[in-house]
This record gives structure tokens, sequence and C-alpha cells, in this order.
């Protein structure tokens, strides 16, 4: 049954949204500030997501496909798509769970990013995609090329992503100022205190593990998955064609949902309308993710937390382009506006 995406995405949509999960964060401020936080939690998502598959495609419960290395497309996504973020403001997931709480500017960026993804895959522009996306090499992931099982990955990963854990935690142990609550028990929990990034991320990896059965149900054999839902969305509402209206579909509908639920009741929904500059920037940026995120075969949801918990090359390397993209957009339009508002020293302001 179809309808478990949207209860999946009702389910994720309020994780994003009350976690302020967002992976333009992450590649941002490990490029310019250095902070690894937000990225170490990212490696969680993936270890804990990496764990799920393995047992469940050990127990027969899925059957993950193998599929070659698009290495070209892989490049040249990520770079576009890592771009496009820091332009959008926020990744794909960033962009759907802020769109819930109201931020106009995401709404540009959301429309303009499924309009250019569904151009881009089966509009007139596919063409070029499948042409990119068919320079390969035949082995997608690091288990067909080593010989190794699945396990020993995931679990190295898993140690991995143990250690940063930890290694954050000891670093969030110090109070922060906050107001007195407002509410108490669950509702406190869950609507007003403020939620740990680590905790977040297992939930997310826990959330995209079952999203696998789930989706399977249905004759989708995939996971999370937002670019070519967003597109089939778009594509549905311009053909009628209710065949598209699959679990991905109904999945992203959900996010939407379930982070406007989120921001409703935590009383962080409010209707901003950015200036025109933001707003033209959101919308580039939106068309960029939709290009990069076609031609990467997945957005940071897709390659980032889907493809990089099968290991494959695709997800890992478009990931690494992301992060280079975002860091070269970062530090041409982040830090120039940074140094220009800085006040100049009075003895820099003599004659």
């Amino acid at each position: 049954m179809i309808i478990t995406g949207l209860v999946v995405g009702l389910l994720l949509g309020f994780v994003l949204q009350r976690g302020r999960f967002c992976v333009t964060g992450a590649f941002r401020d490990l490029t310019l500030t250095g902070n690894t936080r937000w990225f170490s939690a990212l490696i969680v998502v993936i270890a804990v997501h990496a764990i799920g598959l393995a047992a469940f495609s050990s127990l027969g419960i899925i059957t993950l496909e193998q599929s070659a290395f698009p290495w070209l497309a892989s490049i040249l996504g990520g770079l576009i798509f890592g771009a496009s973020m820091i332009l959008a403001g926020g990744c794909a997931t960033g962009t759907y769970y802020r769109v819930g709480e109201g931020l106009v500017g995401s709404w540009m960026a959301l429309i303009f990013f499924a309009l250019t993804a569904a151009i881009m895959k089966t509009g007139p522009a596919a063409g070029l995609t499948d042409g990119l996306r068919s320079i390969t090499v035949p082995d997608g992931t690091l288990s067909a090329t080593t010989g190794l099982s699945p396990w020993v990955f995931a679990i190295a990963l898993s140690g991995v992503a143990v250690w940063l854990t930890v290694r954050h935690n000891r670093k969030l142990t110090t109070p922060v100022a906050a107001l007195p609550p407002r509410r108490t028990g669950l509702a406190h929990l869950l609507f007003e205190k403020r939620w740990n990034p680590f905790a977040t991320a297992a939930i997310i990896g826990v959330i995209a593990t079952l999203a696998w059965p789930l989706s399977a149900a249905t004759g989708r054999n995939s996971g999370l998955g937002i670019t070519t839902p967003s597109a089939n969305l778009v594509t549905y509402f311009a053909t009628g064609d209710v065949t598209l209206v699959d679990w991905g579909v109904m999945l992203v509908i959900g996010i939407l949902v379930g982070s406007f639920i989120a921001a409703k009741a935590s009383g962080e929904f409010r209707i901003r309308v950015p200036d025109r500059e933001t707003l033209l920037k959101a919308i580039a940026g939106g068309v960029g993710m939709g290009i990069g995120a076609a031609i990467a075969g997945g957005c940071t949801v897709g390659n980032a937390m889907v493809s990089t918990a099968q290991f494959e090359y695709q997800g890992w390397v478009a990931t690494f382009f992301m992060i280079v993209g975002a860091a070269i957009a970062a530090k041409a339009t982040i830090r120039p506006r940074s140094a220009a508002s800085t006040p100049v020293p009075a003895e820099s302001r003599t004659a």
C-alpha cells in the first residue's frame, strides 16, 4: 500500500524539522569553519542505515540491486548540486522541511527544483542526462570490487560513527541558555526541547531502513528518495498520469505535511517572505539542484544517505563533489559578504 509512504514521510518530515537536520549546514560548516558536528551526524545516518540494509539483505527481506558506476555524472552532478544548495539555502531535505515552516524562499527553491528535475529526467533534457549517466565503469560498489561482504564496511563505518558520536557529545554537555519550558513531559520533549543531532541522525537512519521493505511491498525496490518523486509529482500535475503517484510521491507529500505539523506544534511556523536578492538566489539554487540531482542520480538523500549506505561508488563520489561544490559556493558568496559587513578598525580609517 502506497499509503505507508505517506506515513514514513510524515515521520521523516517531523524528525527533520524538529532536529533541524540539513546537509547543507553540515557541508558549509565543514568547509568554512572546520566544524564537523553535523557532518558527523550524517555519518551516523549512513552507518545506521548501512547496518539495517545489511541485516535486511542477509535475511532476504529486501534485494539490493547492483549497478554500474556513472563516474562522470556523479562528479558533474555532485558539483552542480553542492554549489546550488548553498544558493538555495538548503539541500533537498532542508528545503522540504523549511517549506513546512513557511519560508517562501524555500517554496520557490522546491518548485524550481522539482520542475527542473522533471525536465532533466523525463523532459526535453532527458537525453543529456541519460547520455552522461551512460558513461560508466562496471563495478558499482565496494563489495563488487573487493569481494567483501557489505557487513565488513557497515561494521567499520559504525565504529567510526560511534567514535564521532562520543567525541561530539562530550562537547554538547555544556548547558545552553534557554527560556523556561512552557510544556512538560512528552510535549516538552517533542515540541520544545532542543534535539540532540546524533539522536536525530539515528532516528533518520532507522526511518531510512524501514522505508525499504515498505516501499518494496508496493513494487518500488528502493528506499528514501526525493528527486525522482518530486519530478514524478510535477509530471503527474502536468499530464494527469496517475501511475506516477507511487510510494515515493506519497513520501515527499508526507515530508511536507510532517514538517508543517512539527513547525506548527512547536510554534516555529511563520510565513516569511525574503528580499528580492534572496528570492532570486533560491530560484537559481532550485534550478541548479534539479539539474545536479538528476545528473548525479540523487540528491543529499538518494546519494548522501541511501547510495552511500549501500557502499556504492556513485553515492560516495557524488557526496564528495557535493562538498567541493558547496565549499566553492560558500567561499564565493558567504565569506565575501561577511568580510564586507565587518566594521573597519578605527585606525584603518585615519588618513
